[in-house]
């Protein structure tokens, strides 16, 4: 499919939505849908595409939805701000739907005042540029798991992870040291698409800024 192709066959195709697996899932389409856009996410967990009347939504993991609409295959989609930082990705982000709050932080064993050479995170290019930004060299190791597990066995010196209530810290000892972003879950728009379907985007965009601010 062309990067932010708005016609098939002469006709306004419906708009392809990418959407996280998971806990975010009814939460986006809560919103998508008190934004006009009735979509319907039938058939079973197992199904990955759900085509409807005023839209297609596909199901993917979190990390994957900025890769869809940056490419195209997704006219819009909605992802964490931590995932859209991790991906580098440059499509644009017009709301702030203000729900999946959660922070990304610096976090060491309680008390330890060493230096931090090594950080172990789900998120490399965050935390090296954490770093960067700090004019400090240190190793960044890529993991997939629970991340705290680095600091408990001396893997690294530091995690970079997305902290929610804490509770995992306090189980196990760990300390935040530092926010280095604040994250929420965030409607993203493919760039062609932006222009080639303004007059169906650019009212759905002001709905969902709407909900968003009655969330506060």
């Amino acid at each position: 499919m062309p990067e932010g192709a708005g016609t098939r066959g002469g006709a306004a195709r419906p708009l392809v939505v990418a959407l996280p697996k998971g806990r975010v899932l009814d939460a986006a389409l809560a919103a998508l849908r008190a934004a006009g856009l009735p979509l319907d996410v039938d058939g079973g967990a197992r199904v990955l595409r759900h085509d409807g009347a005023s839209g297609s939504v596909l199901l993917m993991r979190n990390a994957d939805v900025p890769v869809y609409v940056d490419l195209g295959v997704a006219d819009v989609g909605v992802v964490g701000k931590d995932v859209l930082m991790e991906s580098g990705s440059r499509i644009y982000e017009p709301v702030d739907l203000r729900f999946a709050r959660c922070r990304l932080s610096l976090i060491r064993p309680s008390g330890a005042t060493g230096p931090v050479r090594r950080i172990a995170s789900k998120y490399p290019r965050v935390a090296a540029a954490w770093a960067a930004g700090r004019g400090r060299h240190v190793e960044v190791i890529p993991l997939k798991g629970n991340v705290e597990l680095a600091c408990l066995t001396g893997l690294a010196d530091a995690v970079v992870d997305v902290v929610e209530t804490g509770a995992t810290l306090a189980a196990n000892d760990l300390a935040e040291i530092e926010t280095i972003a604040e994250s929420s879950a965030r409607f993203v728009v493919n760039r062609a698409a932006l222009k080639l379907r303004a007059a169906e985007l650019a009212p759905l965009i002001d709905r969902l800024r709407e909900g968003a601010d009655a969330l506060g």
